[in-house]
């Protein structure tokens, strides 16, 4: 059997939770009715996050799925992370989730369903549309910075969407191979200029709204972060006026048929 969905996870220094994240996805995967697998990409981690991914391998082959654990040495950031991750999938859908599954792997199907019934093609969480969802919220400076974000966001980029940034997001691997053949970003404004380019190609989008808790132990700098962020957003628009986006910009042609991986896929724990 095909696989059909691809379930991506970057992770960085997450030895605390990233064996309880894997029990949960493999407990909502064994739950449904087509193949999946499980792709966790290591971001340099200087804990034990790879070593503990490596010992539930054995427990994913035993319940029939793949566990895969790619790792980035040194670390260069959840953008390229997810890229990469992208690349070694083989699904037919493709949906990377934050390790501390701030959004439950429950709300999958929001994500998933909508692809899969061929209503668009990127289907991405939200945090905005729908707030009476959120359980746990985070403090009153990072929604203010969130929002701020967002903004600046609709202005430079365009984009009319309420959130970008939840760690949530489901692909049409066929249609979205030359998004991250074009994507450039490697850290946290990867988000938009994916949704940036898959726009400019044509692709549909939509923005569901998903339950989501703020989880403690987040890897971004509020400050440090928010500023890069905003050069990520002047970086989106120059990179489309030097024609960075176009098609014809990459090095590698694919066909839109394509099925196959290009990464190299090494299972965990063989």
């Amino acid at each position: 059997m095909p696989v059909f969905l691809s379930i991506v996870i970057p992770a960085y220094n997450e030895q605390e939770r990233v064996e309880r994240t894997l029990d949960e996805v493999l407990a909502f995967i064994a739950g449904q009715s087509f193949k999946s697998e499980v792709i966790v990409v290591d971001d340099g981690s200087k804990d034990d996050t790879g070593k503990i991914v490596l010992s539930r391998a054995a427990c994913y082959r035993e319940a029939g799925y793949d566990l895969h654990l790619l790792t980035n040495t040194p670390n260069r950031g959840k953008g390229f992370s997810v890229k990469r991750g992208f690349d070694a999938a083989r699904g037919k859908i493709v949906l990377f989730t934050d390790t501390d599954l701030s959004s439950p792997i429950t709300e999958a199907p929001k994500l998933i369903g909508p692809i899969a019934s061929n209503e668009a093609d990127i289907v991405f969480g939200s945090r905005a549309i729908d707030r009476s969802l959120i359980g746990v919220r985070q403090s009153i400076i990072r929604d203010f910075g969130g929002r701020v974000f967002n903004f600046l966001m609709r202005i430079i980029t365009g984009l009319d969407y309420k959130d970008t940034q939840c760690g949530f997001k489901a692909f049409r691997r066929a249609a979205s191979i030359h998004v991250f053949r074009l994507n450039s970003i490697e850290r946290f404004g990867f988000d938009p200029e994916l949704l940036y380019i898959a726009k400019k190609l044509g692709l549909k989008l939509l923005e569901a709204p998903v339950i989501w808790n703020h989880c403690e132990g987040s890897k971004v700098s509020y400050f440090a972060d928010s500023m890069n962020m905003f050069a990520d957003l002047i970086r989106i628009r120059w990179n489309d006026l030097m024609g960075r986006y176009n098609v014809k910009c990459i090095d590698e042609s694919v066909s839109e048929a394509e099925e196959e991986p290009r990464a190299e896929r090494t299972a965990a724990g063989s």
